[in-house]
């Protein structure tokens, strides 16, 4: 093997390195899910969140996409945010209504693959967005059902942790809701609904003193309530494409009166 395909061997292998982890913990959430830790099941989505963040930041740097880095992690992301979460849900609240629960759970797990599929299609023509999403991307609703389930754990368990005390005491309604919620993740995506990408390079700049902002408050929150603001922050972008729609329709016009 010559010097250059081995350099681009190195630039593929790189990125997928992190798209394996994503696949590891999609597979130990399953894993944990049987067991019945699901605490550590969340934990996992999570993990596997953060290195699907990553993975594509290293292929750009490194040079290193390929048709092969995207159908790995394609495949990656249908294990760790559809099939893992829908299991995850299951296991936690969604056996409770029989045979209802596994329909729904397996909604998620259709929406998701859908929405892989629909953005790997759309992505081989070169056609895509560089400023949204069409469809609620898939590691969003992982995120929020990971978040809300570490959060019930910590009532369940009572467990002493520093959070949001209004926002707790609402948790355990919110499992009521579990099945309309999964089934709603999965149809926002498969819908043409945009969602905000974060793509722009001037956004990766840091040129956007807003978004600069935004993170810097994030990122204190994250420290002193860590679960909370997980859950709010993947909330509130699950919502933000409901509310573009809201803010963008257009507002009827007055009748004209007739001339004179």
């Amino acid at each position: 093997m010559d010097k250059a395909k081995l350099k681009r061997s190195g630039q593929v292998l790189a990125p997928s390195l992190f798209t394996m982890g994503n696949m590891a913990c999609g597979f130990f959430c399953l894993l944990a899910c049987d067991i019945n830790e699901y605490t550590t099941a969340a934990t996992c989505i999570l993990g596997g969140i953060a290195f699907d963040m990553l993975d594509g930041r290293v292929a750009r740097f490194v040079h290193g996409e390929s048709l092969f880095g995207v159908e790995f992690d394609s495949l990656a992301d249908f294990l760790t945010f559809g099939v893992a979460p829908a299991y995850m849900m299951y296991g936690l609240f969604l056996k409770d209504y029989g045979i209802w629960g596994g329909i729904a759970a397996f909604l998620y797990v259709l929406g998701g693959s859908l929405r892989l599929a629909r953005f790997n299609a759309v992505a081989q023509t070169g056609q895509g967005s560089k400023t949204h999403f069409t469809g609620l991307p898939i590691p969003a609703p992982a995120g929020l059902l990971a978040s809300y389930v570490l959060l019930y754990e910590i009532v369940e368990q009572g467990r002493p942790v520093r959070t949001f005390g209004p926002l707790m005491r609402e948790i355990p309604a919110l499992a009521a809701l579990g099945p309309f919620l999964v089934v709603g993740l999965g149809l926002l995506m498969v819908s043409t609904i945009p969602y905000a990408a974060f793509k722009q390079k001037h956004l990766a700049e840091g040129r956007n003193l807003k978004l600069v902002a935004a993170v810097v408050a994030a990122l204190v929150l994250m420290y002193f309530y860590p679960q909370n603001t997980l859950f709010v922050l993947a909330l509130f972008y699950v919502i933000s494409g409901l509310m573009g729609l809201v803010i963008r329709r257009p507002k009827p016009q007055a009748p004209q009166a007739p001339d004179p």
